[in-house]
């Protein structure tokens, strides 16, 4: 099954019970805290995420139950199909990281996240900006790497020409192959920035 697909059949209304709280998003996040935090709490897991206590605990069940989580007295951590997991969406995603603001930002925070080889799945960039907004963000900008040149669909050729902080930030905080794709999230929370990011992303990824 395409890793996509398994995260969202995570994320999914199961029936009978209430329809979940939480998104492939949350999902996303919780892996996230766990590669970067090891082991972790449930409550620490909630308040990372700011979701509530129920929605974490149901998170966990299902992470859990496709043993991609392990629960011990210390708290919560992958397991190696976990990691391996988590390696393949790395695979896709190689950098989520907060960025300072530049020309191109649109409120007080910002993340970036860099989709690996995508561009051919990049139209205009409106599917991402809408796809951040929807998630909560103030809007999002992308930005494609192709032919050696970092450009902005339908808006500049030249990002260093004409966005030079936005271009060093990009340069200092990614790695880039030909063909990649960056997207910044704005929002008035850290939350909502990272949720706007991993939208955007979401929305060109296909594996």
């Amino acid at each position: 099954m395409l890793i996509k697909n398994f995260l969202s059949n995570l994320a999914s209304e199961r029936a009978p019970g209430p329809r979940p709280s939480f998104t492939v998003l949350d999902v996303l996040r919780f892996l996230r805290i766990l590669v970067s935090s090891g082991t972790i709490g449930r409550g620490k897991i909630s308040k990372s995420l700011s979701l509530g206590e129920g929605a974490t605990r149901t998170i966990l069940k299902r992470l859990v139950e496709a043993n991609l989580v392990a629960k011990s007295r210390n708290g919560c951590s992958l397991t190696s199909k976990g990691r391996r997991l988590w390696e393949s969406i790395e695979s896709v995603m190689p950098r989520i990281v907060e960025i300072g603001g530049n020309e191109l930002t649109l409120a007080p925070f910002n993340v970036a996240v860099l989709v690996r080889g995508r561009v051919g799945k990049v139209g205009s960039g409106l599917e991402q900006r809408d796809a951040a907004v929807m998630a909560g963000a103030k809007g999002a900008v992308t930005i494609v790497f192709k032919n050696g040149r970092l450009t902005i669909p339908s808006v500049s050729v030249n990002l260093e020409r004409d966005y030079p902080a936005a271009f060093r930030d990009i340069m200092r905080l990614m790695k880039l192959e030909e063909d990649d794709v960056i997207i910044i999230s704005s929002a008035d929370t850290l939350r909502n920035a990272e949720y706007g990011a991993l939208a955007a992303a979401w929305s060109i990824i296909d594996v």
